[in-house]
């Protein structure tokens, strides 16, 4: 009781926190899109629909938050719903993959077009505003994410710095192209936007391919190297101090669960009582660290090489 206890609260503050990330994001978002047709910019248009995006996510990741809450209490998914976390941040992957080449794309024909001018004035202005918005909100959100510990939280930190540093990049290509006003190199104003457009969306194109990869990893299963490392040194100790056969570990990370199955090969005529096998039980547990709500271990003792 108490663990699922921890795990509402947990929860609880976990949606809170990305409802008021919600919001702020479509606040941006909505900026984003009223400036960017404003200004005839498809940097500032990027921006808008990427924090639009994000907030889509967002909200999602919110649902999946009050989901993870629920630990056992659902018949159909007994193991609960830590798997719905990836699945989340694939998805995002995906999206965002799909977004950002088109951005680049886009620029890339702007600029054999022979680029446009975009009114710099209302982009400065939008850039400014949204800029010290974007790290406010990320720094509060770094010191929560933290404090609580939390995936999901720590996925939206990312979002956060991510369009506070895209929408930094505009700042200063805007504040570029102010300058240049009237200058001997004012013919390349016009290829301001959509350079710095490509430049954006070709710094951001390994952040969500970089996400695919981790999180298509847990949908799979693929053992995490470093949490198998660890197991594996846990238990040669384990079987090397107490004398038993042989042993097989099994570790998947799903989300911010760990699961881990471990079965021990003992000699036949081992005799011990069910207080002792708790108690070897309990060694291995405290040997492999992390102990927590987010940590599932299975630890079979048997005399049945078969059943490793």
């Amino acid at each position: 009781m108490r663990i699922e206890s921890v795990m509402r609260l947990r929860s609880e503050l976990e949606a809170r926190l990305l409802r008021l990330s919600v919001v702020a994001t479509l606040v941006i978002a909505g900026l984003g899109v009223l400036a960017g047709l404003w200004a005839r910019s498809p940097a500032i248009l990027f921006d808008g629909f990427f924090a639009l995006i994000d907030a889509a996510i967002t909200w999602l990741t919110l649902k999946v938050a009050r989901l993870v809450a629920i630990r056992g209490d659902d018949r159909r998914f007994q193991y609960g719903f830590w798997h719905l976390e990836p699945l989340v941040i694939a998805l995002k992957a995906s999206v965002l993959i799909v977004l950002v080449a088109y951005a680049f794309l886009s620029a890339v024909n702007s600029l054999l077009k022979g680029g446009y001018q975009p009114q710099f004035g209302v982009a400065l202005g939008y850039a400014v505003l949204v800029t010290l918005i974007s790290f406010g909100i990320w720094w509060w959100m770094r010191r929560q994410a933290d404090r609580l510990d939390s995936g999901l939280v720590r996925l939206d930190v990312k979002a956060w710095l991510l369009s506070a540093l895209m929408t930094s990049a505009l700042l200063i290509a805007f504040a570029a192209a102010l300058m240049l006003r009237g200058t001997a190199a004012e013919d390349w104003i016009r290829f301001i936007d959509p350079a710095a457009l490509a430049l954006i969306a070709l710094v951001l194109l390994p952040l969500p391919l970089r996400e695919a990869r981790e999180s298509f990893s847990e949908i799979l299963m693929i053992s995490p190297p470093d949490d198998d490392a660890r197991v594996r040194a846990a238990m040669s100790d384990f079987i090397r101090r107490h004398g038993f056969l042989d042993y097989r570990s099994y570790v998947s990370k799903t989300g911010r669960a760990c699961f881990i199955e471990i079965s021990v090969l003992v000699p036949p005529d081992l005799c011990l009582p069910v207080t002792g096998i708790d108690a070897l039980r309990t060694e291995i547990g405290a040997a492999l660290g992390d102990a927590g709500p987010d940590r599932w271990l299975t630890i079979v003792f048997t005399a049945d090489p078969t059943q490793l």
